[in-house]
């Protein structure tokens, strides 16, 4: 069984040259996804997920945030531009965790 998730999160800037953009996950989603991955993270805490933003999806990586106890969600500019987000957008997010 896979395990999936939808939200709503507001879509952020990374302070930086890099120019990277995520999404914080609320505080429960990220608890359930911890406990669902418990040992089957990879480097730096890092869960493989399928992400779905205004009907565009693409495989990534959560990233644990050690600073807030939860995960943050990478979204590349190919997947801004196309579903039309931009920094400080709330958006609907779908999340599917890959088989453990």
């Amino acid at each position: 069984m896979t395990a999936s998730y939808s939200f709503k999160a507001g879509l952020w800037l990374y302070p930086g040259e890099a120019g990277w953009h995520f999404l914080t996950l609320p505080v429960n989603v990220a608890d359930d996804i911890r406990a669902r991955t418990a040992g089957h993270s990879k480097a730096f805490g890092s869960v493989k997920v399928t992400a779905e933003i205004a009907g565009q999806a693409w495989q990534t990586s959560l990233f644990a945030d050690t600073k807030t106890g939860t995960y943050l969600l990478p979204v590349k500019k190919d997947i801004r531009d196309k579903a039309m987000i931009s920094a400080g957008d709330e958006v609907a997010v779908h999340l599917s965790l890959h088989n453990l």
